[in-house]
């Protein structure tokens, strides 16, 4: 197989995934990171990224490709009216902060600890989704607001870790304090627009000056791999809008657990073998 062959199905496999990306974005609120990332990890394994900053590369691209996937995504649910502002409120100044530590945590940890945070989050989530009850509820309202600003902190934190936009995580939190799921997948996608500018910049300075990294990257991220994605997923997001809001709620629970299932066995594979 020639050098142009490569370029052209890595450039294929891409584009695809952008538009998977994108509706997963629509659809779970998400800015699609949960894709991207094995997505991408495997595209840098293919053009022969060295190992020690791979992961990391994969995680800061996708966290810039959800950049303009999570704005189009919530617009299309702002739109809608179903984004609870007063929450994205609260959690504005803590989710940053989580990204800023979680990308500072990035220069130094090893590709083991991003893959483990994916795997615990994603299979905490999918088992609430899949298998649990609307009587599976914290309570009927937030808490207290440091309480709530505290979780922010750590949602953003763990999605700097993950390359995502923190759909799943915020998702799960406002479920148990008793909002719609429909209400929280449209707030969980202007979370991701919340952590995806942060954790981008971050990424471009935590990898800045590392050695080992391709030529076409910023820090750790990709400017091929964002030049690729990021079309697909614009086209895509509204798609994915419009058709969560036609899903009945229990669907719209279980096709996000399965969807999460299948991540996190792609992840375990990943850091076991």
């Amino acid at each position: 197989m020639d050098n142009m062959t490569q370029i052209l199905e890595l450039a294929v496999a891409l584009l695809l995934a952008g538009a998977v990306t994108g509706i997963l974005a629509g659809v779970f609120g998400v800015g699609g990171g949960a894709i991207t990332v094995p997505v991408l990890f495997e595209a840098f394994t293919f053009t022969g990224v060295a190992d020690e900053v791979r992961m990391p590369l994969a995680v800061g691209t996708s966290l810039a490709v959800i950049i303009p996937t999570s704005i189009r995504s919530a617009r299309a649910h702002a739109r809608r009216g179903a984004v609870d502002r007063d929450v994205l409120k609260i959690w504005a100044v803590p989710l940053m902060a989580g990204v800023i530590i979680g990308a500072g945590v990035a220069r130094y940890a090893p590709p083991l600890v991003f893959q483990i945070a994916f795997i615990i989050v994603a299979v905490i989530v999918s088992v609430k989704l899949l298998f649990g009850r609307q009587s599976w509820k914290i309570s009927d309202t937030m808490p207290a607001r440091p309480f709530v600003a505290a979780m922010g902190s750590v949602v953003g934190l763990l999605s700097a870790l993950m390359g995502v936009g923190g759909g799943s995580l915020s998702t799960l939190i406002l479920t148990l304090y008793g909002r719609p799921i429909h209400t929280a997948v449209a707030t969980s996608a202007g979370v991701g627009v919340i952590i995806s500018i942060p954790g981008a910049i971050g990424y471009v300075l935590a990898g800045w000056g590392q050695p080992n990294l391709p030529p076409d990257a910023i820090g750790y991220v990709s400017l091929i791999g964002f030049a690729l994605v990021v079309p697909a997923t614009l086209i895509t997001a509204p798609i994915g809008a419009a058709l969560a809001h036609q899903l009945p709620r229990r669907a719209l629970e279980i096709s996000f657990g399965l969807f999460l299932t299948l991540v996190s066995i792609r992840f375990i594979v990943a850091a076991f073998s």
